[in-house]
């Protein structure tokens, strides 16, 4: 695992963005996993602005979808497929038929998850993988105690993952309680996952995923298992890492042909 600590949101912003394209440029169908939540937009922020001054082709990539409500319907301004189109497909420049995400609306709710995750195999799997990281250590819509093998289900929401989501609805009487989303193992099989994470309530957590004992518990810990995991924070949420003047060091001298 990589750690990356910047010096605020829109450094991290721009650092992911820059990987984006650098695999668009080796691969310019590249399947892209995406995130939604507030963490991530100065991402597709950078990532678009490239597109706009054609730094980088974007035209062929394809995104997929880390996970949905259960209920809502696709319509819905917050249901996660209308968020990813706004927020993603769209600002790129693509359509929807570049776009895959799995049905929380069907009437067969596990079976819309089973195909989901078949989808991504036969789509030749996830080639860099966004990640958010909650106040508990839950990645995805994976909470504490989810399994480390899992694959792409439905969960229910703990109450305080529905109150922090809360801040995109009227009421939290509006969150749903159901979500599908991929599973940590499901995760895991993207080629790159990469996490960034914000501000200092995040800070406890990103200590636990990354200097903590791998931990149903904490979800995020299950990127100390993967082959080529990068964490980007800033300095805020990088508050609790013992090793921070290390990962600092190493990061510093890096060579550039290595990359995130």
């Amino acid at each position: 695992m990589e750690v990356v600590i910047v010096p605020d949101s829109a450094a991290g912003g721009e650092l992911i963005a820059e990987a984006m394209a650098d695999l668009l440029r080796r691969k310019p169908d590249a399947l892209l996993g995406v995130a939604t939540g507030s963490t991530p937009l100065p991402i597709y922020e950078a990532l678009a602005a490239k597109v706009r001054s054609a730094d980088v082709d974007a035209s062929r990539a394809r995104i997929c979808q880390l996970d949905e409500y259960v209920g809502l319907p696709s319509g819905h301004p917050e249901s996660y497929r209308s968020v990813v189109l706004r927020e993603v497909i769209e600002p790129l420049g693509l359509t929807e038929s570049s776009f895959m995400g799995p049905d929380g609306t069907a009437d067969d709710v596990a079976a819309a998850c089973v195909a989901y995750d078949r989808a991504l195999a036969e789509a030749g799997g996830v080639d860099l993988q966004l990640l958010g990281i909650g106040t508990d250590g839950h990645i995805g819509f994976n909470e504490p105690c989810s399994s480390l093998a899992s694959r792409t289900r439905i969960k229910t929401l703990t109450e305080q993952t529905r109150q922090d989501n809360a801040r995109f609805f009227d009421s939290v009487d509006e969150v749903p309680h159901h979500v599908i989303t991929q599973g940590i193992g499901t995760i895991l099989d993207a080629r790159h996952l990469v996490l960034l994470a914000t501000g200092a309530a995040k800070a406890e957590a990103v200590a636990l995923a990354v200097e903590g004992p791998l931990s149903a518990l904490v979800p995020a810990s299950a990127l100390q298992l993967h082959p080529h995991a990068t964490v980007v924070v800033d300095e805020a949420a990088a508050s609790r890492l013992k090793l921070a003047d290390y990962f600092r060091a190493t990061y510093a001298s890096k060579p550039d042909w290595q990359g995130i």
